[in-house]
């Protein structure tokens, strides 16, 4: 399973807005410098958090983006599905049915062992996803990240936050 470059960049730019003062935005160009991205394609990910209800937006010169509810309201499971959809990540199409060792109109009782241990294997991640909360992973970038440049980051989103 491959997930969309998009579900990093959300990601991200979560963690950033989670460190936003009250009443304070950050814009799609400000986001989009800080990591280096192409802007028309990061907005199309703050779009998705837009649209799923986890940021907030603002129009004007001080607007943009800002998280809907607390760091610790929000799980990585929302926004990874915000981005890419709650689809499962395994779609059984039964090709079992394609032995031609099979007598004619036989029909098993359920799903095969594939599927369900796929189908597990997919809740499993997301039940992982769901239990760590947006706050868990900004705790985790404060230690990860050396004070100054934590520091000089968090001043330089600041600078430009609306």
């Amino acid at each position: 399973m491959i997930l969309k470059s998009q579900v990093e960049w959300a990601l991200h730019c979560c963690a950033i807005l989670a460190g936003l003062p009250e009443g304070r935005y950050l814009s799609t160009k400000a986001l989009a410098e800080f990591h280096g991205l192409p802007k028309e394609y990061l907005s199309k990910a703050l779009q998705s958090l837009s649209q799923a209800g986890l940021v907030d937006t603002t129009l004007g010169p001080s607007g943009g983006y800002r998280l809907a509810r607390p760091p610790a309201e929000l799980t990585f499971l929302e926004i990874v599905e915000a981005v890419e959809g709650s689809a499962p990540t395994f779609m059984c199409t039964n090709i079992r049915a394609n032995n031609p060792c099979r007598p004619q109109g036989y029909c098993e009782a359920g799903p095969c062992p594939v599927a369900r241990i796929m189908w597990e294997a997919d809740e499993a991640w997301r039940a992982k996803l769901r239990s760590v909360r947006l706050s868990d992973l900004t705790a985790a970038l404060a230690l990860d990240i050396p004070t100054e440049l934590w520091k000089s980051s968090f001043e330089w989103v600041l600078e430009r936050a609306g």
